[in-house]
This record gives structure tokens, sequence and C-alpha cells, in this order.
């Protein structure tokens, strides 16, 4: 009985290793490069760049730019237009820039235009859209009426945290921390940690004093205690 019970424990290790090892290739070899058909799809898919199988919804890749030296996780949803074979016109909608990071299972929908900087990156789970539904009309669902389209900027070396929001009409400086779960809509400046629901602004960098609190954004007299400039825990 027990060489049969061993026996069988070999059958499962050989036919779990064959199935690990049959995923790995397919991952492999459905991955998202310049040199892929795939990647060729796209307006531009910059050299050394990837995205991992399985991709999440793909579509409108022709106004799609995607920069050099991108990793794009598994999962991610990156597409132009409501739905596949729409005419957006001559210019791409989506630009992605060089060295950014995208976070597994995150979804970055443009039908209008959508701008992300170099070298930002996002946890998992974040969404991008610049587009939102209509409610003008009472007589009329929500999701039945015409959508409105505004434009999205984040700005170069920005960080977005794990399920971040990021709604229509949003403009992102350089290198701004957006807390986990943030929502947000609106400008936030240059150098600024956001959070909440809707994302407010947390800290902020003050040239010649440091990270401050909104409250203390102003340089303190020259004969007031040195605030604290102390950058606030990991928000992301």
């Amino acid at each position: 009985m027990a060489w049969k019970q061993s026996l069988a424990r070999r059958r499962r290790a050989l036919i779990a290793g064959l199935i690990q090892d049959g995923w790995q290739r397919i991952r492999q070899a459905g991955t998202v490069t310049a040199e892929s058909a795939a990647g060729r799809r796209f307006a531009t898919f910059g050299p050394g760049s990837l995205m991992a199988f399985p991709t999440g919804a793909v579509y409108g890749e022709r106004w799609i730019e995607v920069g050099d030296q991108c990793m794009i996780a598994e999962l991610v949803t990156l597409c132009a237009g409501m739905a596949p074979g729409l005419d957006l016109g001559p210019e791409p909608v989506l630009r992605v820039g060089d060295r950014c990071v995208i976070g597994r299972g995150s979804h970055i929908v443009a039908h209008y235009s959508i701008d992300i900087g170099p070298d930002v990156f996002t946890g998992p789970y974040v969404y991008i859209t610049d587009q939102n539904h209509s409610y003008a009309d009472l007589d009329v669902p929500v999701g039945r009426q015409w959508p409105v389209n505004s434009s999205v900027s984040i700005g170069a070396g920005t960080w977005l945290g794990t399920g971040a929001v990021i709604l229509p009409g949003s403009v992102i400086g350089r290198n701004v921390v957006v807390a986990a779960g943030a929502v947000v809509r609106g400008t936030v400046p240059d150098y600024a940690v956001v959070g909440g629901v809707p994302a407010k602004v947390l800290r902020e960098y003050v040239p010649d004093v440091g990270w401050l609190s909104p409250v203390r954004a102003v340089p303190p007299a020259d004969d007031a205690p040195h605030p604290d400039v102390s950058l606030s825990p990991d928000v992301g």
C-alpha cells in the first residue's frame, strides 16, 4: 500500500511540474515586446519595454504610445476608445513615458487624452481614466447618457499607490506620492503627498524649508522654531 501512495505522490509532483513549466513557457511566449506582433500594433512600443502575459483588455493600440524600458505587469488593461475598432483620429490618445512601471491589474482607459510622464510607477489595481458619465438628464439612466471627456496628465517621477483612482481632468505634478486608495481629481502640485477620498495634500515640499503639512506650508519667520521637516510614513 505504501508503494502505491509513494507512486501517486510522484505522479502528482510530475504533473504539477509539467503544468508549472508549461505555464512559464506560455507566459514567456505571450509577453508583449517591441519585436512581437502584438507590440507592433501599438503606435509606439519602445525597445526594452514589456507587457506581461496574461494581459487585461488591450485594444486601440494604434492610438497608444509606450516609451522605452517600461514594465507593464500581468492583467493590466491598456486601451483606447470605448470598444475595439473605433477611429479616434490621427493622434495617440494614451501616452506612457519611458521607464514607467504599471502594477498588476491596473486599468488605464483613454478616450481623449491621458499623458503619463517618464519614470511614473504605480502599485497594483490603479485606475486611470479621462472619461466619466454625464448625469445632467434626470430622465435618462446615468449609464446611457453621453460621457464627458477631460484630459489627464501625470508628471514625471510620480508614484501612485495601490488602488488609487485618477479621475478625468486630473493634473498631477512631478514627483508626487498618491496614497493607496486615494481618489484624485483636479490639480496636484509638484513634490506633494496626497491621500484620501477625495485626495487632499498631506505634505508638500517648500524650497529651502523642507516637507511641511499644508497648514505649515509658509516658511516661518527667522526667529520662529525650526519646523519638523521629516517625511511622513509610507502611504503607498
